[in-house]
């Protein structure tokens, strides 16, 4: 989990016109059941939490699903509007959606197949395969979709603005274009956006009905024009929409106008360097250096994402000390793999995958006194900050990402100068390129060669990159983030 999922304690910022409505599938609370019926909420974090946090109180609702059993419970106890004192302050209308209804919508549909689009994660001789099991689960994704839209027919007053958020979501525009043509409703994509000849691996109607519900949308934005050019792309390819660039980047479909835009989210560098050196952070850091020694380090800290190539981040560093045996007992890589997405078999399986070359590596290269792979794979946010600090080299090798804001916190924390190998196909590398090593993230020896690169890079030069990689990934913090997008949805 990154830094910015946790920067939630901001004080409200500046006031806005009108009521704000954001929707998305995960809210800024979770709810957990104790054995006695006790419920307990813990506040999340990340971008849109931050962001949210620069409206006044009273002008924000946002809209959520409950996600589990004790987010069901809280809703069945209390209701669907959250007490404010589990929110931190914010309106929140969390949705109980059918449980079979969510998880068709959330596992079926979103996650396995939307993103795996996306993030071109198919092995295409198997799969996908769209028979009648998917087209029930699609069924029920447009149940999910359309609860929302009706939570937010209900709840927007006249000319209100709606952000709607990613995947889980995108036909939500499209229904309240229907249902409410008075409101201004903007989509924002989290994730990459597939080119046209791998986005037509769904089936014609489903593709059909993705970009019509994104294009019910007033403004779609995406975090880099890489990603929004693809979107428009797609629609023109799919549905013959007319894409234009004479006046920003625009589709034109059936008569409407729907403008793109591009917010690449920053790092909260206010929240990174105050929480970075906290005491629990430091216990941590001296921990990992105690165990490390003197040595060189490669840090990456990831979930176990099929997306984000943990395995062959490890065969790349596994490649380094074949070829670069000077680097043998010299250099460690700590490597943090916080699962993710556990109840899907395709996930426990890569999960045990990056435990066994980690371990692989271990028995080939270890000594009595260096454990070449140091790997952890439970979530520890301050062990997480430790190793941002104490970086020499940060490895961000995703398949493909819509941002990745590891890759921008590093720098900002990291204490002696940190160089990054980071792969092309971030959508951070499109701000942070110049001064990152880029790798292709299928190629083993290529980023093994960069990783040596890095180690080897003179101390002057790595200062100098890191600061410049600190200013670009700051640029735009969540607040401003937020804001930027409501400005451009009103206006």
């Amino acid at each position: 989990m990154t830094a910015t999922e946790h920067s939630a304690e901001h004080p409200p910022g500046p006031d806005t016109e009108g009521q704000v409505l954001v929707a998305s599938n995960r809210g800024p609370v979770s709810f957990t059941l104790g054995e006695d019926g006790s419920l307990t909420a813990r506040r999340g974090g990340g971008g849109l939490v931050t962001g949210l946090s620069a409206l006044r109180p009273g002008t924000g609702t946002w809209i959520c699903a409950a996600l589990g059993e004790g987010d069901r419970a809280a809703v069945a106890r209390f209701g669907s509007r959250l007490d404010p004192a589990d929110t931190g302050g914010q309106a929140v209308r969390m949705l109980d959606i059918p449980a079979g209804t969510f998880e068709a919508a959330y596992n079926g549909v979103a996650n396995s197949v939307l993103w795996f689009i996306h993030h071109l994660l198919y092995q295409t001789p198997f799969e996908p395969v769209f028979d009648a099991a998917f087209e029930a689960q699609w069924s029920e994704y447009a149940a999910y979709n359309a609860a929302f839209a009706d939570a937010l027919t209900e709840d927007a007053a006249p000319g209100s603005a709606v952000l709607v958020q990613d995947y889980h979501l995108s036909l939500v525009p499209g229904l309240l274009r229907e249902r409410r043509p008075d409101l201004r409703v903007g989509h924002f994509s989290h994730t990459p956006w597939a080119p046209p000849e791998l986005f037509r691996v769904l089936p014609d109607a489903i593709a059909r009905r993705v970009l019509l519900g994104i294009l019910g949308a007033d403004r779609a934005a995406f975090l880099t024009r890489r990603w929004a050019r693809a979107f428009a792309a797609c629609c023109a390819d799919v549905l013959g929409a007319e894409m234009s660039e004479a006046d920003g980047l625009t589709v034109t479909h059936g008569g409407r106008t729907t403008r793109l835009g591009v917010h690449g989210l920053g790092a909260d560098a206010e929240f990174l360097r105050e929480r970075a050196f906290r005491p629990d952070v430091d216990e941590r850091l001296a921990a990992l250096r105690a165990q490390v020694g003197d040595r060189r380090t490669i840090v990456r800290v990831d979930r176990t994402e099929l997306s984000k190539n943990i395995v062959r981040g490890l065969l790349a560093y596994r490649r380094l000390l074949t070829d670069r045996p000077q680097w043998r007992g010299r250099v460690t890589h700590v490597a943090f793999a916080y699962p993710s997405r556990q109840d899907l078999a395709v996930y426990r399986e890569y999960t045990a995958e990056v435990s066994r070359v980690a371990e692989e590596i271990n028995a080939a290269f270890g000594t009595e006194g260096w454990t070449p792979v140091v790997l952890h794979v439970k979530d520890d946010f301050a062990r997480s900050l430790a190793a941002y600090r104490m970086a020499d080299v940060a490895l961000v090798n995703p398949i493909r990402d819509g941002m990745n804001l590891v890759a921008k916190e590093v720098p900002v924390v990291s204490e002696r100068g940190c160089a990054l190998v980071l792969s092309r196909e971030a959508g951070a590398a499109a701000e942070l390129g110049e001064d990152a090593l880029l790798v292709n993230p299928y190629d083993i020896a290529g980023t093994a060669e960069a990783l040596h690169r890095a180690l080897s890079m003179d101390a002057d030069e790595r200062d100098r990159r890191t600061k410049r990689l600190s200013a670009a990934a700051t640029a735009l913090p969540p607040q401003t983030w937020f804001l930027e997008q409501l400005a451009a949805l009103r206006g």
